[in-house]
């Protein structure tokens, strides 16, 4: 699998202002450590282009990864770590939204959850919250090789109702260790942004 041209152009703190992209964005959202770097890390075939920490809340500010020149990928800074203060969480949440309201080019959010746990208050008020900016979040449940496969079942209904989703709503189990789940979020990725560029493990090596 090749992939061409995948850097991190941009990086916004809570001060910055937010770039106007000509490429279309995909978001990813999720409370620390449910697994957002490793996830994008494995949509790129890269290993440690999206920093991964066992720390939680590494992720400070929006990262903008151009991907072969067609498209960002776009993560958030995790939410709902109870070490960080209640004015930064503040601040990062005006940040996240800011982003939602002004981005002219965010084509779809995804929210991963841990596929192990019930959804965690946080992870409620993140997906009503995006409801309310005006997406219907497409859910990710990371972390599925920690379950048995008999088990995942049980466990993607237990996401589905604790968010009390949209009707219809995808939920994609994935695993950054087998890369489950890698070609349908690839698919709907393609499905938001058109077919105007090459998938990742559609280019030929130079």
């Amino acid at each position: 699998m090749v992939i061409k041209n995948v850097s991190l152009d941009i990086v916004c703190g809570i001060t910055s202002v937010l770039p106007e992209n000509d490429r279309p964005e995909i978001a990813f959202a999720g409370k620390s450590n449910v697994g957002k770097s490793s996830l994008i890390n494995g949509l790129m075939n890269r290993k440690a282009l999206a920093r991964t920490s066992a720390q939680p809340g590494k992720t400070q500010t929006i990262n903008f990864y151009n991907v072969n020149e067609a498209l960002y990928l776009v993560d958030l800074p995790g939410y709902g770590y109870a070490k960080v203060s209640v004015a930064v969480k503040e601040k990062w949440g005006k940040l996240i939204e800011r982003y939602l309201h002004t981005s002219k080019q965010l084509r779809a959010v995804f929210l991963l959850v841990d596929i192990r746990h019930e959804p965690s208050n946080n992870d409620k008020t993140m997906y009503d919250w995006v409801i309310s900016n005006g997406y219907n979040p497409i859910i990710i449940a990371t972390k599925v090789d920690k379950l048995k496969r008999s088990q995942v079942p049980k466990h993607v209904k237990q996401i589905r109702q604790g968010l009390n989703l949209v009707p219809d709503t995808p939920i994609i189990p994935f695993s950054a260790e087998t890369k489950q789940g890698r070609e349908e979020i690839w698919e709907l990725i393609e499905m938001f942004t058109g077919d105007d560029f090459a998938r990742p493990d559609e280019m030929s090596e130079e």
